[in-house]
């Protein structure tokens, strides 16, 4: 295959050809459609879905047809009713249409780079589950990558079609070991000019921290931390307490080689006192994760039922369904209802569910809203009895700390609020936190809690901030007035997107449709060392338009301000667009996927 082959996103010059090809494969060829005096085959959801091309310069050789959630319509919605394909209204589903190749290019490798290229874009975008049209007698080929028949043929003029479904993260792992020898031999060979990494990343959760590869994760470089501006990742902007800085800084040949205390009583104790609980009712961890890692793994199997909110903290995502492989459901927030729990509706949900554990994180990351203590509180009496509430409230500080659930938590053994005091208490590199359960569930956990879990630098560092409440208030303040100077500059670069700030310490910025993507945002500011999240990935809620900016100081909030501008202009119709190299799998038919 020559090295000039492109896989992109059609341009508005493309759409004549396409629906060109389209007549002559479906019309002529294959007897579909009734051929059309004009020679073109036109589709309903043509302006609204998204067409991926395969090009050697000039020369166009095949496409796919991209139809994603957000659209509340699908290609499939012409020939069975969501009753017969209940699967269309369960939210998040992208379809695959009309898989098309040019005649002399169907023996190649092109449909399954079309193919590889569709599943990385949904996946960019949040997308779990696809679902498809395959012809028939092609039923094996499209078992082999993974796809499953529904039990639905759809019969189209001459074709019959089977109805088809997959998860993203299944058929990823297919194409990716299956294929894994057509992958690695295409991928130096192909133009990914697409937005997203042409291979996913390693196996795990997706989490900010990109700028550490700027940095350097070998440390050799570490002066690049002065020049980069870390807003991907939602670390303080602000210095720990000068109690907490100078007890890392007293001794930190006697801290780094000392063991510390075993269940780092300590801190409990401190913790304790600091929050007025029980000191028998508190965990630590080295993180919240590893406190989620331990908790859920002691509680949750494969036949456990999870409802987690979405969009959400993508470790609970990531644990339950990729670690664990419980069964879980989404209660979707929306936009139009300015990202807020709808109280009333998740109560029926989780009255109807049976779920063996609710996941709130309260304030949401990455939404940025709170819900009150008080509506919590009487959600949860309501719930059934065998329904476990986990409550994160990494971010609470920037609301007010009396609007713990801890103390319900204490005393109801339904409920455990699990606390970072990483980002709150400028402390991410040390990894502290812990969490808050009725005495005999927090005995159990402490019982699987390995010794030494949490560092003596940890520990050193947060039984002093937390003896400082004073300094850690002062700057919760001050992110107040710094995200409102930010969101204010961001606003000021353009109309056309959309800024929300939510209490914690970050916003997002939506983009217009006619916009470039979240995914060209964030790398083109990547270029000015400036990072941004794209939040795509989390969810199709989000409808790959959205970054989330965490709050920095005055000198690096102008500095973010600048890198917007900036990719704006580079990024505007008729700019320059960042490209990287490529990879893809396997050989299939082309023409035959509807």
């Amino acid at each position: 295959m020559s090295r000039d082959l492109q896989i992109r996103v059609a341009t508005p010059e493309d759409l004549l050809w396409i629906h060109e090809l389209r007549h002559r494969v479906y019309a002529q060829e294959l007897g579909q459609h009734t051929p059309r005096p004009d020679r073109r085959l036109y589709d309903a959801l043509d302006g609204d879905n998204v067409y991926l091309v395969a090009a050697r310069g000039p020369l166009r050789i095949g496409f796919v047809s991209l139809t994603p959630p957000w659209l509340g319509r699908y290609g499939l919605d012409k020939y069975l009713t969501r009753d017969e394909l209940p699967l269309l209204s369960e939210g998040g589903v992208f379809e695959i249409r009309i898989l098309t190749v040019e005649p002399r290019w169907r023996r190649t490798s092109v449909a399954p780079l079309l193919m590889y290229a569709a599943l990385r874009w949904i996946s960019s975008r949040g997308g779990r589950t696809v679902v498809a049209m395959g012809r028939t007698e092609l039923l094996d080929m499209y078992l082999s990558v993974g796809l499953r028949p529904v039990g639905r043929t759809v019969r189209s003029g001459a074709v019959t079609f089977e109805v088809l479904t997959g998860e993203v993260a299944g058929l990823t792992q297919v194409a990716t070991t299956r294929y894994r020898t057509a992958l690695e031999r295409f991928g130096a060979a192909v133009d990914w000019q697409l937005d997203m990494e042409r291979a996913p990343g390693p196996d795990g959760c997706e989490h900010g921290g990109a700028s550490f590869t700027a940095i350097g994760t070998d440390f050799r470089t570490l002066h690049r931390r002065h020049e980069v501006v870390a807003a991907d990742v939602l670390d303080a902007w602000f210095p720990p307490a000068p109690g907490a800085a100078a007890a890392l800084a007293e001794d930190p040949a006697w801290s780094a080689r000392t063991s510390p205390p075993t269940g780092a009583e300590g801190l409990l104790a401190e913790l304790a006192t600091a929050r007025a609980l029980p000191v028998d009712t508190l965990v630590a961890g080295g993180g919240s994760s590893d406190l989620i890692f331990r908790a859920f793994g002691r509680w949750l199997t494969p036949q456990s039922r999870v409802l987690l909110l979405d969009p959400g903290y993508g470790e609970y995502a990531h644990v339950t369904e990729r670690v664990i492989g419980c069964r879980v459901d989404r209660f979707r927030l929306h936009r139009r209802e300015g990202w807020r729990i709808d109280f009333a509706r998740l109560a029926s949900v989780v009255g109807a569910g049976r779920y063996d554990l609710v996941v709130v994180v309260n304030p949401n990351n990455p939404t940025g809203r709170h819900a009150s203590a008080a509506e919590l509180r009487t959600l949860i009496a309501a719930a059934p009895a065998g329904t476990r509430w986990w409550i994160d409230e990494a971010y609470l500080g920037y609301v007010d700390l009396a609007e713990s659930l801890a103390p319900l938590a204490a005393v109801d053994p339904r409920v455990v609020v699990c606390t970072s005091l990483s980002k709150m208490y400028a402390l991410s590199g040390v990894r502290a936190a812990f969490l808050v359960a009725e005495p005999a569930t927090a005995a159990l956990l402490r019982r699987w809690t390995p010794p030494w879990a949490v560092s003596l630098p940890a520990q050193l560092a947060a039984v002093t901030a937390l003896r400082d409440p004073e300094h850690y208030r002062s700057r919760w303040l001050r992110t107040h007035t710094l995200r409102r100077q930010l969101a204010a500059g961001l606003a000021r670069v353009t109309d056309t997107a959309v800024v929300e700030e939510g209490v914690a310490n970050f916003l997002t910025i939506t983009l217009p449709y006619d916009g470039p993507s979240a995914a060209r945002l964030v790398r083109e500011c990547r270029r000015q060392d400036v990072y941004l999240r794209d939040l795509s990935p989390l969810s199709p809620q989000y409808e790959g338009r959205t970054v989330r900016v965490a709050v920095r100081d005055t000198a690096e909030n102008a500095r973010i301000v600048a890198a917007y501008g900036a990719a704006l202009e580079t990024l505007r119709p008729g700019g320059s667009f960042s490209r990287q190299p490529a990879e893809s799998p396997v050989d299939v038919a082309a023409g035959h996927l509807r």
